[in-house]
């Protein structure tokens, strides 16, 4: 069996326990560790996105009829999303590796370092509700598209931050993921001709495995100190990436090995 499909399922595994603890970072943290395996910018993020169509229906369905949703913001929301989404699906399908992966890398940097602020963030505490949802919604789908994950951390937090409730920026955020990833994974279709399904299936069998782990875990998990660990965790695998964007053969890395091992420093 093709050895990607065991590292997919471990990733699906860790991206889902992250995801069911925090409810989000679920592509931040298996793109960059499907970017981290070799997997290409565009292949990564296709393989994701196809995966979470399957959890985003069943968190959409189950959101809808639980009246968590606010359907006036989805009607905002999920169309600018799509474009976006189509968007960034395309300029990362179609622009050159080279180019594309420090660029994906350097947003994951951002996102990781964006997640770790969010541990120590307060919500305000007199909240304004925001006119319109479209921008939210255009960036990141974008984003999401571009970078492999991003729509929660961007969509929740802005939401949350501008006024809207909990219950129902959460619900309505969820349920215009599903139309916004179905519209990146066909996309991706179109432009790609295809995707690896040995990566699809290891991710969704690995977050399968690891839907009950993760509710038991967020029971007991201080969110605000798994938040600040995932941050740094992909904040590190980005700097890992664009190091070997800039220096494929890490002859740096390698000098800076050798001089601080104890025949280095003797020399």
């Amino acid at each position: 069996m093709d050895p990607f499909f065991w590292q997919s399922v471990l990733v699906g595994f860790l991206a889902q326990l992250v995801d069911g603890a925090l409810g989000m970072a679920y592509g931040l943290v298996s793109t960059s560790f499907l970017m981290a395996m070799g997997v290409p910018p565009a292949a990564a993020s296709a393989a994701v996105h196809t995966a979470e169509i399957f959890s985003t229906g069943v968190s959409g369905a189950a959101h809808t009829w639980r009246k968590n949703v606010n359907w006036s913001l989805v009607l905002r929301l999920a169309p600018a999303g799509i474009v976006g989404g189509i968007a960034g699906a395309m300029a990362v399908s179609y622009l050159p590796i080279g180019i594309i992966k420090p660029i994906v890398s350097s947003y994951l940097l951002l996102m990781g370092v964006f997640v770790v602020t969010l541990a120590f963030r307060k919500a305000p505490e007199k909240p304004v509700s925001p006119n319109s949802g479209a921008a939210v919604g255009l960036v990141g789908g974008f984003l999401d598209a571009a970078g492999g994950g991003g729509w929660g951390p961007i969509s929740t937090t802005t939401l949350l931050g501008r006024g809207h409730a909990p219950r129902q920026a959460v619900g309505s955020v969820n349920v215009s993921e599903f139309f916004v990833t179905a519209a990146i994974s066909a996309t991706f279709f179109l432009t790609l001709g295809g995707v690896r399904w040995t990566d699809i299936a290891g991710l969704i069998i690995g977050g399968v495995l690891a839907a009950p782990i993760a509710a038991f875990a967020v029971s007991i998990a201080r969110p605000r100190v798994l938040m600040g660990v995932i941050g740094c965790f992909v904040s590190s695998l980005a700097l890992w990436q664009i190091a070997v964007a800039i220096d494929p053969n890490m002859t740096f890395v390698a000098s800076l090995t050798a001089m601080a091992s104890p025949s280095g420093f003797s020399r």
